[in-house]
């Protein structure tokens, strides 16, 4: 049974201005005065399939009041927890998987690894065009890595552009380690070789980044008896996120979908 997706409703707004309400089989998403991004509005669609899916599953009791503001109530945080245990039962990594990872990411664990580091910065601030900022921020990525004049243009970029304090220094960061990061920011920059602005751009919790790497320092890589357990950890993450996203693909599959896009499995057969 495919994704049975139709257009949002619109409601009046004060003023009779119309603002679209995205809804999961019939239960809104947000309000009509409450306009949301697509990234914020999936995570309320993905939140809402999984409650439903513990009401319906016997987790959590069918007059459970969906969630105000993108927060549901205790007991349907709790119940889905429940749920994912329940539906997704992820096994241990063999010993073959776990030296592969290890073969194939030599810098992953590396202690003691060091980058040096300069970005431009577009915070994500409230009230701020997401969609326009991205365009911004990926222009300037591709004006800047088809750059050859030792960095000029990037440190110029930095002193125009970037909300980071490091934009007076041309948005020099100096030398980091991973623990100087914030870990989504680090997770993009460590544990590779690249040198030179980075091909995509990097995502944290302040906002959008062009980093370049202008010199790195591997430091020593521990053997593999070592790591073990941390690459363990890292694959059966890696193997439940993907198990997640399938899940929710099957329930956006069987549910009424109004104003969001979201990925639908059309059986449980996801590759």
């Amino acid at each position: 049974m495919g994704q049975a997706s139709v257009p949002a409703t619109q409601q009046p707004e004060a003023g009779g201005a119309l603002a679209a309400v995205a809804r999961i089989n019939g239960v809104a998403l947000n309000a009509p005065h409450e306009p949301l991004d697509e990234e914020s509005l999936r995570q309320r669609a993905c939140t809402e399939l999984l409650r439903q899916a513990a009401q319906q599953g016997g987790l959590l009791a069918m007059d459970d009041a969906p969630g105000v503001e993108g927060a549901i109530s205790t007991e349907a945080s709790n119940a889905i927890e429940l749920l994912l245990d329940r539906e997704l039962p992820i096994p241990d990594p063999s010993e073959e998987a776990c030296r592969r990872y290890h073969e194939a990411h030599p810098a992953a664990h590396a202690q003691g690894e060091r980058a040096q580091l300069r970005h431009v910065l577009f915070a994500v601030t409230p009230g701020v065009d997401v969609k326009q900022l991205r365009l911004r921020a990926e222009a300037l990525l591709i004006e800047l890595r088809c750059a050859d004049d030792g960095g000029a243009k990037f440190a110029q970029a930095a002193t125009q552009w970037s909300n980071c304090p490091s934009s007076s220094q041309g948005g020099e960061l100096g030398w980091l380690t991973r623990a100087d990061c914030a870990p989504e920011f680090a997770r993009e920059v460590f544990g590779g070789a690249e040198i030179g602005v980075l091909a995509r751009l990097v995502h944290s919790r302040f906002g959008l980044h062009v980093v370049e790497v202008v010199a790195r320092d591997p430091g020593q890589q521990p053997a593999f008896e070592e790591v073990r357990q941390a690459i363990a950890l890292t694959l059966r993450q890696q193997a439940w996120v993907n198990a997640l996203r399938q899940y929710l693909q099957l329930l956006a599959g069987v549910a009424v979908v109004e104003g969001v896009a979201l990925d639908a499995a059309d059986s449980p057969l996801v590759q």
